[in-house]
């Protein structure tokens, strides 16, 4: 059996006194893609910060790549090989698309193909971010602008990739040149994904299992080729 790529046991975090996830466990084969799914409020964003170490984890355990991480600080985990796309996208509205990129290359560290600059397969992702790489981040529509900030956190070239809500207020046609830039991340590039999705028939196209939180707990896990985005659903009452 692959040795799974991240390993979340036991975790637990907290906003101050009002704990938010109680005794998590998630495991990520390499090469896969998972939905994070739920009714808003359960800790499905609160799940991923804790991973990347924006939340604090007051127990359990972090572990990637067979290391435990769960002491290292974002940076440090993103050097480690994690990328992360925070709802709401956080790119540098003063900044070029090209400069807003190029900030994600820090994440390599050591790691990643040491050709210092943004690697082509961005461009071929989503070739728009070509076309308007000289415009600054404050004057792109919403769907460039998660574009950009789903190919700045790929310009670090992690192994895993965590999204938040991608397709939120995203028009149609950008939501379709997103699930095929993820399907291919994954599949050309090998990167582990785990992506929190409100939209089920988006992720229900491309990822390979999901994971229903409620209450701060993950209490389902499964298949999309074996259970219907509408049965579960229906089942952990999104």
């Amino acid at each position: 059996m692959t040795a799974p790529l991240l390993a979340l046991s036991g975790l637990a975090s907290a906003y101050g006194q009002s704990q938010v996830l109680w005794d998590v466990d998630l495991m990520l084969a390499p090469g896969t893609a998972t939905a994070l799914i739920g009714r808003n409020g359960v800790g499905k964003s609160t799940l991923l910060g804790t991973i990347m170490g924006t939340r604090t984890v007051t127990a359990g355990r972090v572990a990637f790549d067979g290391a435990d991480i769960t002491g290292l600080t974002p940076h440090r985990r993103a050097r480690a090989g994690i990328g992360y796309v925070p709802q709401g996208r956080h790119i540098f509205p003063h900044l070029t698309v090209m400069e807003n990129l190029e900030t994600g290359l820090a994440a390599r560290g050591g790691r990643g193909s040491g050709g210092g600059g943004v690697p082509d397969h961005i461009f071929e992702l989503f070739p728009k971010l070509r076309d308007i790489r000289d415009r600054k981040g404050g004057f792109l529509s919403g769907g460039e602008q998660q574009q950009l900030a789903i190919g700045r956190a790929l310009a670090g070239e992690p192994r895993l990739l965590l999204l938040d809500e991608p397709t939120e207020g995203i028009q149609p046609n950008v939501v379709q040149q997103i699930e095929a830039a993820l399907r291919t991340v994954r599949d050309r590039l090998g990167v582990t994904i785990l992506v929190v999705e409100q939209y089920l028939d988006f992720v229900w196209r491309f990822a390979d299992g999901y994971c229903a939180m409620d209450g701060g707990r993950i209490i389902r896990q499964g298949s999309t080729a074996t259970e219907s985005a509408a049965d579960v659903a229906h089942l952990v009452q999104i």
